[in-house]
């Protein structure tokens, strides 16, 4: 088919990332997330998962993001990224246009083989989540039994994904290996310092996300709410920052250390929201699409995956009619909270 102009919404944003989740499952328990046990029925296969990604690049999609649950646990992972990296290479597919593919992980599975592979596979971009230093916190934040020790195993594994990810090639100074933590005041706030430290000393940029009302089963409340804007004061009273700013349809605040030591970013969904320029759409693994993180109900492609033509003529339909602000809305007109879909499931 040939490309089209890449579609814009109701507000004028045009579609740039494709956010795909592989499963809905996961081997940790975090409480801000709620992970499934098991994925949802009928399962988008490599082949619909292929024509996903090329009619979402020939609509303006640039960036590619493999999300979960946990994808290190699809079995579909490596096959998908060698079909995806072909394209990249193929003069006339979609697929070209592609400038990034990046993956989500928890790190817990991430040891040497499984990175090099994914790295061979074509893979440009790892984020790996990491909630807290201290093993009785981070036991707490991933959903672990076992107390202190079980967390001091799952901060090593972690650590150990790092080494891992940075031997297969994937570069922290090139911002091909990053370190996402989620924020909730009064429960992990005493490890932002300890967190910024270990990114620090790893050479890596810390992701500081504020905790957010998505799904309906992690107890969200305002007060669980740690500001962007007082994470930043925190780190810059320990190492003073100087602001870069957020890149256009990007997600992250960013600050430079003034010593050298390299970067922080917050993404502020709560206090600081940045729905005005929104580029993401995400899919879930079973299908579905959704035009907003807090979205409630998603539209199923199923239907479309018949043809690239009714594919793309569902998601162009569904990006023209988006006016999504969830977040910008929040605070112009504050209410009951609303039901949303549970974030394992949509991929984050």
């Amino acid at each position: 088919m040939t490309p089209v102009p890449s579609v814009a919404d109701q507000r004028n944003r045009p579609l740039g990332v494709l956010r795909l989740s592989l499963t809905a499952r996961c081997n940790l328990a975090c409480p801000y997330c709620c992970p499934d046990v098991a994925d949802p029925p009928g399962l988008l296969s490599l082949e619909q998962q292929l024509r996903l990604i090329r009619v979402a690049c020939r609509l303006g999609a640039h960036t590619l993001r493999l999300t979960g649950g946990e994808p290190l646990l699809s079995e579909q992972l490596l096959p998908l990224l060698i079909k995806v990296a072909q394209g990249r290479l193929t003069p006339g597919d979609p697929l070209e246009g592609l400038q990034q593919v990046a993956l989500t992980s928890n790190g817990v599975l991430l040891d040497h083989d499984r990175a090099h592979a994914l790295r061979v596979a074509g893979l440009d971009r790892i984020t790996i989540s990491l909630d807290a230093v201290d093993g009785d916190v981070a036991a707490r934040m991933a959903g672990l039994r076992g107390g202190a020790s079980a967390g001091e195993r799952q901060v090593q594994r972690v650590l150990s994904g790092f080494g891992a990810a940075r031997s297969a090639g994937f570069d922290p100074a090139a911002g091909a290996l990053k370190l996402n933590a989620v924020i909730q005041q009064g429960v992990n706030d005493d490890q932002l310092i300890p967190l910024a430290e270990l990114a620090r000393q790893q050479r890596v940029e810390l992701r500081l996300i504020e905790f957010m009302d998505v799904g309906n089963r992690n107890g969200w409340s305002s007060d669980q709410v740690l500001p962007a804007a007082a994470m930043v004061q925190r780190i810059s009273d320990r190492w003073p920052l100087r602001p870069l700013g957020r890149d256009a349809g990007g997600t992250a605040r960013r600050w430079s250390y003034a010593d050298g030591s390299g970067c922080v970013g917050v993404i502020a969904s709560i206090s600081e929201p940045f729905c005005g320029d929104c580029n993401r759409l995400r899919v879930t693994a079973d299908g579905h699409a959704f035009t907003c993180l807090f979205s409630a109900e998603g539209t199923d492609l199923k239907p479309a995956f018949v043809s690239d033509r009714q594919l793309e003529g569902a998601i162009v339909d569904l990006w023209r009619r988006r006016g999504d602000r969830y977040s910008e809305d929040r605070h112009v007109a504050p209410g009951a909270p609303a039901p949303h879909a549970e974030m394992a499931y949509l991929g984050g």
